[in-house]
């Protein structure tokens, strides 16, 4: 059986649905870590009542981001993690986690990629005036949301809600990221 990380820094909700994946057989893997940089985000609770171990830190307690990440990189290897899969972690990975984690490391993106990067990518797809919005999965790499694109969907939204585009956005995220972790386990996509 495959082992998986996840990465949040807010809600879990795409951690929850991988964990459910995982527990349900849906996906052939267990997660066996979930990494988060906020200690009072609510995905610290969902991993704790799913029994999941967690690696929770406040950046501002490490002297560099480096050394939090070859702490992230220890428990990793300990736990040989397969897959690490971000899930809404609003950190910039630094090339100590990308040297280790090279192409075992994924993104979701609320946005179609190469367009829109960065944390505020519905906003600037609303300011824009788009209505073809999407949600991107793709390789990590040292750009920002420029890794290679692994899958994409699309859907229309003519208005400006941002809470809407998100919330539409998310029923497709909670699908299509357990579809590709799964595809990805196993070695469907490359």
């Amino acid at each position: 059986m495959k082992n998986i990380a996840v990465f949040a820094s807010g809600e879990g909700t795409n951690f929850d649905v991988i964990a459910e994946a995982c527990e349900q057989g849906v996906i052939s893997a267990k997660v066996v870590l979930m990494v988060c940089d906020k200690p009072a985000a609510k995905v610290v609770e969902k991993a704790a009542q799913r029994g999941i171990d967690s690696f929770v830190f406040s950046p501002k307690d490490y002297s560099s981001k480096a050394d939090y990440e070859r702490e992230i990189v220890r428990l990793l290897d300990e736990k040989n993690v397969d897959l690490v899969c971000l899930a809404g972690y609003m950190r910039i990975v630094s090339d100590v986690l990308l040297s280790s984690y090279e192409g075992k490391m994924i993104n979701i993106h609320p946005s179609l990629l190469p367009a829109f990067k960065g944390a505020h990518a519905v906003e600037q797809a609303i300011a824009y005036g788009v209505k073809v919005f999407g949600i991107t999965i793709h390789w990590v790499d040292a750009s920002l949301d420029g890794g290679k694109i692994i899958a994409q969907k699309a859907f229309y939204y003519d208005g400006n809600d941002a809470e809407e585009v998100h919330r539409i956005g998310q029923k497709i995220e909670h699908t299509m990221y357990v579809e590709v972790i799964d595809k990805l386990l196993k070695n469907n996509y490359s």
